[in-house]
């Protein structure tokens, strides 16, 4: 991993492959692990960087607390200091509100579309808020955070999953956990849901979300309705098991991605 300082912090990321450039970005307690099999699928028509957010590279240190926005102000900077004359971010999971706020930021000309990967687009009910908030609280953080593990897994015995979650995820301690928490329940308060929050971008633009849970059929279905009055808006089920596509089947996601981004 190279090493490049964005503001007070020491942030990592890797390249491969060569043309125009992807950026990728994991969820919250995830760092460039989660793209080990995604990132050489895209390196072969793509240059594709995948970027650790502060405090989630190989040195974990980062300058205090932190927030979204934060996060986003990262992705501007790091693709300023790379030179980045256009980009596509691919997020995964929640980190698709850094994602998208970077995405305005940068404007159209410079991200002319953006990908987000399972990303729970409707506003969730008060079991998830219930979850998210055990995970702020010291005495309940790692229940709160087994619930949310026991969901991802579900019945899987792909390998590669168990151990990004009982191990690399597991690996982050209380306070980004819980930082995550508190950013997360923030987010769906104040926007409702992803859907929203992308309908409010001042310039709109092709976004695709690609995902396999939710397993439920009005959970697509909300997000068809919501293409049909947003024709930039384009959801992609996949017919994956899990919470981690780019690790149960890479080249499904990466041929997703190429396949928007024609």
């Amino acid at each position: 991993m190279k090493t490049i300082r964005i503001g007070a912090n020491h942030l990592t990321y890797d390249e491969a492959g060569a043309g125009d450039a992807l950026l990728l970005l994991s969820g919250w307690c995830q760092d460039h692990r989660l793209f080990k099999y995604l990132a050489p699928e895209l390196a072969r028509t793509h240059r594709v960087i995948r970027l650790d957010w502060r405090g989630h590279g190989e040195d974990r240190k980062h300058d205090g607390d932190f927030t979204v926005d934060d996060q986003a102000s990262d992705i501007v900077d790091f693709v300023d200091a790379l030179g980045l004359d256009k980009v596509v971010p691919v997020s995964t999971s929640h980190g698709g509100w850094a994602n998208i706020e970077a995405t305005d930021r940068l404007g159209i000309g410079r991200v002319p579309r953006s990908v987000v990967i399972d990303w729970i687009m409707v506003t969730p009910n008060e079991s998830f808020f219930t979850m998210v908030d055990d995970i702020q609280d010291r005495a309940k953080w790692e229940d709160g955070r087994s619930d949310f593990f026991g969901y991802w897994i579900g019945d899987t015995e792909n390998r590669d999953i168990v151990d990004h979650v009982n191990n690399e995820m597991a690996g982050f301690d209380y306070e980004m956990w819980a930082r995550s928490g508190r950013e997360i329940a923030k987010a769906y308060r104040k926007w409702g849901n992803p859907m929203s929050r992308m309908k409010s971008m001042a310039k709109a633009r092709p976004i695709t979300h690609i995902f396999s849970q939710p397993f439920e059929a009005d959970y697509l279905v909300a997000q068809q309705e919501f293409a049909a009055s947003n024709p930039w808006f384009h959801p992609t089920k996949l017919k994956g098991s899990t919470h981690f596509p780019t690790l149960e089947q890479p080249r499904e996601v990466a041929d997703t991605i190429r396949a928007f981004l024609k």
